[in-house]
């Protein structure tokens, strides 16, 4: 089968590869589509902290049910999203229902190769129905997924007011799904195109570009107290550090994004304030579903999400220059 190797950092290359061979409680995915995030191009970069060479990319990943056991809920044909989170069910992490946060997790895509490829394996477990929505909008759950997800370890509330900072597909996810709790939602980001772009799709929200008077507006937009939650999806070691800033007395700051960089901070700011601090890994089948269902109502724009395609034998090609031009990228998907 064709697949999409990243062999070294800055190094595409396309490979005959033997099918994988299914064993009992996996299913075998035709692979239709493959979304693009920030993490394929860390991978690409060489900037991805978990990761060794070479590698399938991919981990956005949808597609048809090709093999599975007779009696299965699922039949070959069916479309499905996979949840690229494989845990090991038995580390502290999973006996606590936190399989996100695994001790031994292996993303598809990271740890193993993942679905830039015709085939895939996995568990039965890791495989959510996708009827209902296109073969598209199935390549969009998982990165919405990590927003959502990291709303919910935010415990976003009605009426708070909620800063997401970094308007790229991670961030816009945290903001649809602050929105869709019933927040206020003001977005900053470096980029004014991309900051005004992501606040024109999400109800009830406003974009910031970061420059000399962002505090202040900040402050303005907050009548000075600052914001209940503070959601950074930058992957940025300083704009991290300054989201501190941005939270209320009694706040919480979510770090949605991954360095390789120890963050610091300030200790009267975090005492003075009672400030939470919280990290939000990866995804769970709770906020797959609820991406799932959101999108059946209609509740997010994904029409407008979907800004670049490709095949996969384009990519290596495509793949720099989109890397380039990232900052008129929402969500690049690969059609196999």
């Amino acid at each position: 089968m064709q697949s999409l190797v990243c062999t070294e950092p800055g190094k595409l290359q396309l490979e005959n590869r033997a099918e994988p061979v299914r064993k009992k409680n996996e299913v075998k995915i035709k692979i239709k589509r493959v979304g693009l995030c920030g993490t394929d191009f860390h991978i690409y970069e060489g900037l991805h902290p978990f990761l060794q060479y070479p590698r399938v990319m991919g981990h956005e990943v949808s597609g048809e049910v090709f093999e599975i056991d007779e009696g299965s809920e699922f039949k070959p044909g069916d479309p499905v999203i996979l949840n690229p989170y494989l845990p090991c069910g038995t580390c502290i992490a999973c006996r606590k229902e936190k399989p996100n946060c695994c001790v031994n997790i292996s993303v598809l895509g990271v740890h193993a190769d993942g679905g830039m490829c015709e085939y895939l394996i996995a568990p039965v477990s890791a495989i959510y129905s996708a009827k209902g929505l296109t073969l598209d909008q199935c390549a969009m759950v998982e990165f919405l997924s990590v927003g959502a997800h990291g709303v919910r370890r935010g415990e976003v509330r009605k009426n708070d007011r909620v800063l997401v900072v970094g308007a790229g597909p991670i961030g816009l996810g945290a903001a649809f799904f602050a929105s869709i709790a019933g927040a206020s939602v003001t977005l900053l980001d470096v980029s004014e195109e991309r900051v005004n772009r992501a606040a024109s799709l999400v109800k009830n929200s406003v974009g910031v570009a970061l420059n000399e008077l962002a505090a202040e507006q900040l402050k303005q937009i907050t009548d000075g107290e600052f914001f209940d939650v503070v959601l950074d999806a930058t992957g940025n070691k300083n704009a991290m550090q300054k989201s501190l800033h941005y939270v209320a007395h009694g706040g919480t700051c979510v770090f949605i994004s991954v360095v390789k960089d120890d963050i610091t901070f300030s200790d009267p700011l975090f005492h003075s304030r009672e400030m939470r601090i919280i990290g939000s890994r990866n995804a769970t089948r709770v906020d797959f579903e609820h991406v799932i269902e959101s999108i059946r109502q209609d509740l997010i724009p994904t029409d407008q999400l979907n800004t670049h395609s490709a095949t996969l034998d384009q990519l290596p090609e495509l793949f720099p220059h989109w890397i380039e031009s990232r900052d008129s990228m929402i969500k690049a998907i690969v059609r196999i």
